[in-house]
């Protein structure tokens, strides 16, 4: 049986209760919103626009490096991006590199790659996209990202590879280098085609 003092005025009071409530529960919402923001107004202020935005971008690059007269590298690249205004600065090739080394015997070696990556504070360079390494000798590394430590003077890359030298064609899952290729080792070979010509 139902209960004869639940009536109208009680529903009408749920009701409003309800509702009470509900703003209530906004307005908790709206405020743990407002305080949980740990950024102060300054700090918002400053993330303007430019801050994001590179420092420089260069376009149509063809850059020469000489020492002591001696041409040592020639840079291509339709575009450099520069964001070394970022906490880990870096300059971006966004649509790749042509670069050609020149060694002591002005031997020529040359990488090319779909993009590249300069890390400023680390000196490593990160070379990504259709990768290809020749070197004076035409020994050839093929790969999808290859990093170059310029400190340690050192290639690497954890990326399947083809490394092609006269002799023969060796596929593997990573590849060690020091910058001269007298040291080059494929990783985790998982096959090698010897070259009878």
């Amino acid at each position: 049986m139902l209960d004869p003092t639940f009536g109208n005025g009680t529903i009408a009071l749920m009701t409003f209760g309800i509702h009470i409530l509900s703003k209530n529960i906004v307005l908790l919402y709206a405020v743990t919103v407002f305080f949980s923001c740990k950024n102060s107004l300054k700090e918002v202020q400053g993330l303007d626009a430019t801050s994001f935005a590179p420092v420089s971008i260069a376009e149509n690059i063809n850059t020469k490096h000489t020492d002591s007269g001696r041409l040592t590298v020639i840079l291509i690249s339709p575009k450099m991006v520069n964001f070394t205004n970022r906490e880990f600065p870096y300059y971006d090739f966004p649509e790749g590199i042509d670069l050609t080394l020149f060694d002591d015997n002005a031997n020529k070696n040359r990488v090319i790659s779909d993009q590249a990556l300069l890390y400023e504070q680390t000196d490593l360079i990160d070379l990504r996209g259709n990768v290809v390494l020749t070197t004076s000798t035409n020994d050839t590394l093929f790969t999808e990202q290859l990093f170059f430590d310029q400190k340690k003077e050192w290639l690497f890359t954890n990326h399947p590879v083809k490394f092609r030298t006269k002799d023969y064609i060796t596929n593997g899952n990573g590849f060690d280098s020091n910058r001269n290729f007298t040291n080059a080792q494929v990783l985790e070979v998982n096959g090698r085609i010897f070259i009878d010509e």
